[in-house]
């Protein structure tokens, strides 16, 4: 933990009237957790502020709030502050510039600089627990109501894996005591999580049925748009069920391939043994160590991401 750089933010929160958090693209649960968590502590801390997420909205958890819709004007002399987010271009809110001052709060590898003031900290398994950094910093200062609580620990329980990730350790735990100590209901975040629709629990099915392994041990599913239709799911529940490929004893690596819009295919990688964020680099993506995004963008490309990973598990199972 950086005491230095987050008392600058502590700082520059303090000082600005109308604050403006923002999500990446395809926001996750640890992108919106920190997102309405941030929001929350700020604005129960100062309610004469004006605190907004802008955005794009997460069907996923979507209990958690709703972005804001806000006009062009309001921008203007505002603090910006973009969770989660190891790129400038996956910044969601593309009026980002137009604000006054910008933060970088994030926990990825920095590959992609940006922002007046970063707080990088690559440490912490998810981004929520850079803001409970901030809170267990200014604990006399900070005001957090159940709902910021509730965001945070949904923010680092999803991208923890529910503490199963590398990168878990005995921080992680002491910040998540502190939100029990303020009254966290863990059950009721865990029962919104764990409701699924028929519908993707029928497309669950599918993927058990239908995924593929290369010849080294690379699992994986691939779904096109129509397949997805088909189903009656969204893009983000689908994606969602990347680690249902997880469990093979064979397979120390699973991917989930997807269609979006305008048939681009993006790639969802995971690993519970090799290193696989260089791999994902060389494929327009990025990451964590054990868990990386891709942009490949057909199908062809999709194909060349997994000769490669299967080289690198071949390569991993020989060291072995």
């Amino acid at each position: 933990m950086n005491t230095e750089i987050l008392t600058k933010i502590h700082e520059t929160i303090q000082a600005y009237k109308t604050i403006i958090i923002c999500p990446h693209k395809r926001p996750d649960g640890d992108c919106m957790g920190t997102a309405f968590g941030l929001q929350d502590m700020i604005q129960s801390t100062w309610p004469d502020k004006q605190v907004y997420v802008s955005g794009e909205e997460s069907e996923y958890v979507k209990f958690l709030g709703t972005p804001d819709t806000i006009d062009d004007s309001v921008f203007t002399g505002a603090l910006v502050i973009a969770v989660d987010t190891a790129a400038e271009d996956r910044i969601a809110e593309r009026r980002y510039a137009q604000g006054d001052l910008l933060i970088k709060i994030d926990h990825h590898l920095n590959v992609n600089p940006y922002g007046d003031i970063e707080y990088v900290d690559t440490t912490r398994p998810a981004a929520a627990l850079i803001i409970l950094d901030l809170y267990r910093l200014f604990k006399d200062v900070y005001t957090l109501t159940e709902k910021g609580v509730r965001a945070l620990y949904t923010g680092t329980l999803t991208d923890t894996g529910r503490f199963k990730y590398p990168g878990v350790d005995g921080d992680t735990f002491r910040n998540i005591a502190m939100l029990y100590d303020l009254g966290l209901d863990a059950q009721s975040v865990y029962a919104q999580l764990d409701t699924k629709s028929e519908a993707l629990v029928r497309f669950k099915g599918y993927v058990l049925l239908n995924y593929q392994k290369t010849p080294n041990g690379v699992a994986y599913i691939e779904m096109t748009d129509t397949l997805i239709a088909d189903y009656g799911v969204t893009i983000e529940d689908a994606s969602s069920l990347v680690n249902e490929l997880s469990v093979f004893e064979d397979c120390p690596v699973w991917v989930l391939l997807a269609e979006y819009e305008e048939q681009i295919v993006r790639a969802r990688i995971r690993s519970k043994g090799p290193a696989i964020n260089e791999i994902a680099n060389q494929f327009d993506g990025g990451g964590h160590p054990m868990a990386c995004g891709a942009n490949l963008g057909t199908w062809t490309r999709a194909k060349e991401l997994l000769v490669a990973l299967d080289a690198h598990v071949k390569a991993y199972k020989a060291s072995k």
